[in-house]
């Protein structure tokens, strides 16, 4: 019960189809677990009322907002929302990222790459916006925001670690301004996951063998030669939005086996 009596918001918190859960789907579940409120946001219903029926399965409450984060007006209300059902926002969780249309710098289109900075950054900005009225009221909360190893490590997708990086810059700045407050934020930045986003949709895309992706990715991966999991994600947010880390605030931590260690 270490979110006992708080209320949390998971934005991304359905999933593509998979074998595996997906990083939003896991937080969402743990955070129920560990006694919070949680209220599932995802541009998918169908998905997010999945990952709601999970968690009131295991006796967890909880509540779906379908919302399309690029659209500030759903962010507006999905804080409203919140506020109205459950009374208070003690953490918002920023699970949110895609990369559809990315190439390198000279061959990636204006179109995908404002699609990208629209979901990967302003998204989480919008969110945050209206979020911080409401936390500054309660005198404190957690923000979390999901990043990504490609942030600080190579990779040939231009937009995507562009994006990523602005995030755990934005991440940086929210938390040094919002200190005095009593709202802590802080950055996830995972690395190579296996979950459904990562493994079934760029075996698709790529005409390969999920087996052999997986083999593939478990390789690049130096703690123990394998990818993590979305639970390797969510327990590292459980403690990011709990009162165990009520000192810890600016951070961005890499969970991803000790790739981003390799750096230089």
């Amino acid at each position: 019960m270490r979110l006992k009596d708080k209320v949390a918001i998971v934005v991304g918190a359905g999933q593509t189809p998979g074998d595996t859960l997906g990083n939003g789907r896991a937080t969402a579940l743990l955070f129920a677990r560990e006694g919070a409120r949680v209220l599932v946001v995802d541009r998918d219903e169908g998905s997010a009322v999945e990952t709601l029926s999970m968690i009131e399965g295991e006796g967890g409450v909880g509540a779906v907002v379908r919302a399309d984060i690029a659209d500030e007006a759903q962010c507006k209300a999905v804080a409203d929302g919140c506020i109205g059902r459950f009374g208070r926002i003690d953490v918002l969780h920023n699970n949110v990222g895609i990369g559809t249309g990315d190439r390198g710098p000279a061959s990636l289109s204006e179109e995908a790459f404002d699609h990208i900075m629209d979901v990967n950054l302003k998204g989480p900005w919008f969110c945050v916006k209206h979020v911080l009225p409401r936390m500054r009221e309660q005198g404190g909360g957690s923000i979390i925001n999901i990043s990504s190893v490609a942030a600080v490590c190579a990779t040939g997708l231009f937009a995507y670690k562009v994006s990523k990086a602005a995030l755990n810059a934005m991440t940086h700045c929210l938390a040094t301004g919002n200190a005095k407050y009593g709202i802590r934020v802080n950055g996830i930045m995972p690395g190579l996951m296996n979950t459904p986003m990562a493994i079934e949709s760029i075996a698709e895309a790529r005409g390969v063998p999920k087996q052999d992706l997986i083999a593939a990715r478990d390789r690049q991966v130096p703690l123990k030669g394998k990818m993590g999991t979305a639970w390797d994600v969510a327990y590292a947010a459980l403690f990011l939005a709990c009162d165990e880390s009520k000192f810890i605030t600016g951070v961005t931590l890499p969970v991803d086996g000790g790739q981003s260690a390799r750096i230089g």
